[in-house]
């Protein structure tokens, strides 16, 4: 089970080739790892916005939920159980950092 995690400077489509019109950068390299933490910080109820990404489905946020989402990197960050998560964490956040700034922008969650 793995999450990718796509910036696009609209809302994206459903459909992948279509939405590449939007794609603006992915983060692909930490998939698993990014699921394996943000599904322990779900199973040990952490609230958030991050921990209520659907593992198994698509979820969308816009700059204002990236920017919620963004805060709650740093406290996620130390509940992690490896590098590989802090690494999936940081990468993430940074893809965050990005739509809180590029106006219009959203966070594709992709989940397996």
């Amino acid at each position: 089970m793995g999450i990718d995690v796509e910036l696009h400077s609209a809302r994206p489509t459903r459909s992948w080739k279509k939405s590449r019109a939007t794609f603006l950068r992915g983060s692909y390299g930490h998939g698993d790892a990014l699921a394996d933490a943000l599904g322990a910080l779900h199973c040990l109820g952490v609230p958030g916005r991050l921990t209520a990404v659907d593992l198994y489905g698509d979820t969308v946020m816009n700059e204002q939920d990236a920017e919620v989402a963004l805060a709650e990197v740093p406290g996620l960050r130390e509940r992690c159980a490896d590098e590989r998560q802090r690494a999936a964490l940081d990468d993430l956040a940074s893809v965050l950092k990005e739509c809180v700034s590029t106006a219009g922008s959203y966070v594709w969650f992709a989940g397996d």
